[in-house]
């Protein structure tokens, strides 16, 4: 394996923009197309709004019997732990791992939490994640921009719209950083 860092895309939902907020999914993308989306359980309920049960409570996918496990596309419902050993057996197939999210301000931070903080992420990834806003900014680009009519069209073969679900956005930021990098 060379040294070289994987960039890893990923997005999470969430129950708010608030200090106590809790995962509710997580999906990652690899360069290569290999996908790890989780569902948690153990999400604080009395944290959901009605805009948190609109957008992003329905769309969520995930039952016990969709939980699949492979190294290129996982898909995991169940609570915090279940997901961190998880997402650890999936982050070990690659030798280096660069995060790469929107903003990560809120997602870096939960991602870190998944694993009790920043200091007990796997030790395949490298501690500081980057971002597409900073690209966008460096490119000239108004931030605001819809990150889907930016990056997506059919070429893509993504298809359709399933914002606020996590896969689908982390899909939508991978489309974006390949865009705003070539």
């Amino acid at each position: 394996m060379s040294n070289k860092r994987t960039n890893i895309y990923f997005d999470t939902e969430f129950t708010g923009l608030h200090q106590k907020t809790t995962l509710i999914s997580i999906g990652l993308v690899s360069e290569c197309g290999k996908t790890f989306y989780a569902e948690f359980t153990d999400y604080d309920q009395s944290q959901v709004d009605d805009w948190i049960k609109d957008n992003v409570i329905s769309n969520l996918t995930l039952d016990v019997q969709s939980n699949i496990a492979n190294n290129d596309n996982w898909r995991l419902l169940g609570d915090t732990r279940q997901i961190k050993e998880g997402l650890q057996v999936w982050l070990s197939q690659f030798s280096s791992v660069r995060m790469v999210s929107d903003l990560p301000c809120f997602d870096w931070v939960l991602f870190c939490n998944i694993f009790g903080h920043a200091f007990n992420i796997p030790p395949n990834v490298y501690y500081i994640p980057l971002d597409i806003v900073g690209l966008f900014e460096a490119k000239g680009i108004d931030n605001d921009i819809s990150r889907e009519e930016f990056a997506l069209n059919d070429s893509h073969g993504l298809g359709g719209s399933k914002k606020h679900n996590a896969l689908w956005d982390a899909y939508v930021i991978r489309e974006c950083y390949k865009k705003l990098t070539s």
